[in-house]
């Protein structure tokens, strides 16, 4: 298992280093950084784009600012923004608004995925079993922007007049200044913040989730092994857990791993609607919109890294969840 994770590490690195510079070219060629001086009243004079582009390398050949950006990413230092702002301390704090969401809606989403699944597996063909089919291609069906905006004015505004106060919140991670209050005080207004934002990523996955797990589920129901633990005398519930449910994962974990980097894209749209400031709105507003090659990249580099960790996870969990694969 050691040799294992160490070769899937080694051959990531190739993966990241053709990635980044992908990216960087793409992001590098894309506009230009200086264009915001150039529409400033009294015209700035030509030594000052002559010092601009030297202080951020634009004098210097593609492949060069690459590799310098790379030699400074690898000590965790990914430059400075357009603004003269260091990239690395405003990351990090976006990252831990972005994941409290997205891990949060995995789990979430994780668990549906499972529980409806396996009862429209056993249950195949019954009311219950059309109900999870419609509602999972429902929610297939719906843009995110389009989700969220809907359980912003819905959902937020019924309940907060059923309670008769504000307790799910549509904008921001949480409210200001609330340094004086107690535990649960703070607590609440946390939940109250992240419910709408979870919801949203959460009921996009366990629609697709769910219909993957249906379907490994019916296939594991209908193996001979499960016919012969059946056979043996074991009860139903022994059977369905431990020899149908614990295969049929397989799949599902296959699934969440791939589409964590498609949770983090659809955090980008959930960020920018529910105005967090996470690595969404970092990405948008701060990297695309200001063509900014450090924001875009760091941005790039973190969500790759996870990424494979989460692939990582997949690969180890294979064996875990069926004893009979082994890695050599």
């Amino acid at each position: 298992m050691f040799a294992f994770i160490v070769r899937r590490i080694i051959i990531s690195i190739p993966v990241l280093l053709i990635a980044s510079f992908i990216v960087y070219a793409l992001v590098a060629l894309a506009g230009d950084p200086l264009a915001r001086f150039r529409t400033h009243q009294p015209p700035y004079p030509p030594s000052f784009f002559a010092q601009q582009r030297h202080i951020m390398h634009l004098d210097e050949p593609l492949w060069w600012r690459w590799s310098h950006w790379l030699g400074n990413a690898l000590h965790l230092d990914f430059g400075n923004d357009i603004n003269g702002q260091a990239v690395g301390p405003q990351l990090w704090t976006r990252s831990l608004v972005t994941f409290r969401m997205v891990i949060l809606a995995i789990i979430i989403a994780f668990l549906l995925a499972v529980i409806v699944g396996v009862y429209s597996a056993v249950r195949q063909y019954s009311v219950g079993d059309y109900t999870a089919t419609f509602l999972g291609f429902l929610f297939l069906s719906m843009p995110v922007f389009w989700l969220a905006a809907l359980l912003k004015e819905i959902l937020a505004i019924k309940i907060n007049n059923l309670l008769g106060g504000q307790y799910v919140y549509t904008i921001g991670e949480c409210t200001p200044d609330l340094k004086g209050s107690c535990f649960l005080h703070h607590f609440g207004n946390w939940a109250g913040h992240v419910i709408l934002p979870t919801i949203t990523l959460a009921a996009i996955s366990f629609a697709a989730w769910s219909r993957y797990q249906r379907a490994s589920m019916l296939d594991v129901l209908n193996s001979d092994y499960v016919r012969l633990a059946r056979a043996k005398g074991l009860s139903n519930m022994r059977v369905m857990v431990r020899h149908a449910l614990r295969t049929a994962l397989i799949p599902l974990v296959t699934v969440v791993a791939i589409d964590f980097a498609a949770i983090l894209g659809g955090a980008v749209i959930t960020e920018n609607v529910f105005s967090w400031e996470g690595l969404g709105r970092f990405l948008v507003q701060k990297g695309i919109l200001n063509n900014d090659v450090n924001v875009t990249l760091a941005w790039m580099l973190v969500t790759s890294v996870i990424v494979i960790v989460f692939n990582l996870i997949a690969d180890i969990l294979y064996a875990f969840l069926d004893p009979r694969i082994r890695y050599a």
